[in-house]
């Protein structure tokens, strides 16, 4: 049976890499659409040797693109997490990551059009109604043309090289799939964790969401420094069966239910800062440690780092405000750091008002993947 080409690009997004899809060239219906990203990648398969897929949760990342019809709105964005060895595609997390390629692809595919020297845009992401303001440059080419510039001086810790600067803007990334902010209503709280494997603990957590559920953990009350390698993490088998039972645990807290099968919460070690940052952190996403931080999890370790009573309180180190009210906070991650700038409402200091970073992304390949006919015969 012939196969069935789809127009994509291949695209870093941060930290991340993954194909781009214009939304009208998949399938509309989810199921489809699904077994078609599925074969797409690769999955399931460890090495994700039968596509595209980079055999990490990293880089088995969609982005899914299409214009809009709401008012106010330009883009809308859907974001899959896939897993190499899983036949699971999650549209439920955001990926800050991924967010920021969703412009640059947009312009290249001719879905928006060049506005000047900078281009900015508001994107919707569909998986939990968030919007941003998205700006990326666009100069003038020597044919006269304006093309995405993706050469620059930016650098992010986590991507080699330096690139051309993307600010994202988060617009309301409180409660992005909690009930709010604080899902328990507590800026911190204590879970007692049972489970097979080790023995009953109890440990300080504070659950926020603020564009991505976390529960973050002092890494001292699991028996850890916080500065072990990624490595060490991702092999200390003990410590993953006991973050596990803590994530199963805290989630009904959350109100997320069973999260058995679901890549959120996402979980996140700290530890008093070694670089000059404001934290340091491990985070585990949710089985794997990152080998940097998410987007939009260092934006929710930001936010428990200005807020009153959290398990960051006695670990942050961080400097006041500026002069427009605004916090940076520098979370150190294993291979570097991600400040973010965060303001809080002067009336109600536990109200985050401002949420905003610069990422870098690159398009890396233009052409189409070939899925199976039997998986998705085509338009």
């Amino acid at each position: 049976m012939k196969q069935t080409a789809i127009p994509c690009l291949l695209m870093r997004g941060g930290t991340s890499k993954g194909p781009f899809f214009r939304a009208s060239d998949l399938p509309a219906d989810v199921p489809t659409r699904d077994r078609v990203l599925l074969a797409a990648l690769g999955s399931p398969d460890r090495r994700q040797i039968d596509g595209l897929g980079g055999a990490h949760p990293l880089t088995s990342k969609v982005g899914i693109v299409g214009k809009s019809a709401r008012a106010g709105i330009d883009l809308e964005f859907l974001f899959a997490q896939l897993q190499p060895d899983k036949d699971t595609v999650d549209t439920t997390p955001n990926c800050g990551n991924m967010l920021a390629a969703v412009v640059p692809f947009a312009l290249e595919m001719g879905l928006v059009q060049p506005q000047g020297d900078a281009s900015s845009y508001r994107v919707l992401t569909l998986n939990t109604d968030m919007a941003a303001d998205i700006t990326v440059q666009t100069p003038l080419g020597n044919d006269g043309q304006r093309y995405v510039e993706y050469e620059g001086s930016a650098r992010i810790d986590g991507a080699p090289g330096s690139s051309a600067p993307i600010t994202i803007n988060f617009l309301d990334t409180a409660g992005s799939v909690c009930s709010g902010l604080l899902p328990t209503g507590r800026a911190k709280d204590t879970i007692n964790v049972e489970g097979a494997g080790f023995a009953p603990f109890s440990i300080e957590v504070s659950c926020i969401d603020n564009g991505m559920p976390l529960v973050i953990f002092k890494a001292e009350d699991m028996g850890r420094t916080g500065y072990e390698s990624v490595a060490e993490l991702n092999a200390d088998s003990e410590l993953k069966t006991r973050i596990e039972a803590l994530r199963l645990a805290v989630s009904l807290q959350m109100g997320l239910g069973d999260v058995s099968r679901k890549n959120y919460p996402k979980m996140t070690l700290i530890a008093l800062p070694r670089a000059g940052g404001a934290i340091s952190t491990r985070s585990f996403i949710p089985h794997v440690c990152h080998d940097a931080i998410g987007v939009l999890a260092a934006v929710t370790v930001g936010t428990a780092c200005v807020l009153k009573g959290t398990v960051c309180e006695g670990v942050v180190q961080m400097s006041a405000a500026d002069a427009s009210g605004a916090f940076n906070v520098s979370v150190e991650h294993p291979t570097g750091e991600f400040s973010v700038a965060l303001a809080t409402d002067p009336a109600d200091p536990q109200t985050v008002t401002q949420a905003a970073l610069l990422r870098t992304a690159r398009a890396l390949m233009r052409g189409e993947v070939l899925v199976p006919g039997s998986v998705w015969a085509g338009r």
